[in-house]
């Protein structure tokens, strides 16, 4: 078997790097594309019009959420946001595009008057079901979650939840369809991993919520102390 950088190196040399905003090479984002993405400087709630948050995670309306609070460093609304999540999400050959996006993310919490405080955080990611996984080749949550470990600090833990249920695609349903579509998809194989525990949630895009808080449900009911989401884009 090639060793993990030197396959890197192998595959770089026939498929070079180039960034997704102005086609440099060298980077999956070059420097100048970094510079002149938006990064909120701003923590928002859970809500679907979201307002900004002083210290926490929730306002007044979004408290009977599961999850405690949501991180998002940039915008799904700017095009290269748009493009970047496409690319990572179903081209196994940009798996490393995760530690830059997940040192957008760091530059986000960087931002933050108050950033939470992750450091006796574990985090995961969105798992899924085995025939699409098969069909990616990879989870693209994971391994932005992998990334995030790298660069917090933090342990990462991929056991806290399981794809018990297929379900449809979220991206072709609206807000009520998919909060449904998501009902009884994941379980937590390992309660006893889970009690007790604070667990960042991660994913590429927060659109409704429906899946981070289907997530949140299972792994509260679980004995989790506190869920937070960790995403690059907010819809």
């Amino acid at each position: 078997m090639i060793p993990f950088n030197i396959g890197q190196h192998i595959l770089d040399l026939i498929f070079p790097k180039a960034c997704f905003g102005c086609d440099k090479e060298g980077a999956y984002i070059c420097d100048d594309c970094v510079a002149v993405i938006d990064i909120s400087r701003y923590q928002y709630c859970l809500c679907p019009k979201p307002s900004k948050v002083v210290k926490g995670g929730k306002c007044h309306f979004c408290q009977n959420n599961y999850l405690d609070g949501l991180v998002a460093a940039v915008s799904y609304q700017a095009t290269l946001a748009k493009n970047i999540i496409r690319v990572f999400k179903y081209n196994p050959l940009v798996k490393n595009l995760s530690k830059e996006l997940a040192t957008i993310i760091r530059s986000h919490l960087e931002l933050l008057d108050n950033p939470p405080d992750f450091s006796d955080f574990i985090v995961t990611a969105i798992p899924l079901d085995n025939k699409r996984l098969r069909w990616r080749g990879y989870n693209q949550a994971e391994e932005l979650a992998k990334a995030l470990a790298d660069i917090l600090g933090i342990e990462n833990d991929f056991i806290f939840l399981k794809k018990i249920k297929s379900n449809r695609i979220q991206a072709d349903l609206n807000k009520d369809q998919r909060k449904e579509n998501v009902k009884g998809i994941f379980s937590c194989p390992d309660r006893s991993r889970v009690e007790g525990k604070n667990i960042l949630i991660t994913d590429d895009v927060y659109t409704t919520g429906a899946t981070m808080e289907e997530a949140a449900i299972v792994l509260k009911r679980a004995g989790a102390k506190k869920v937070w989401g960790i995403v690059f884009a907010r819809d």
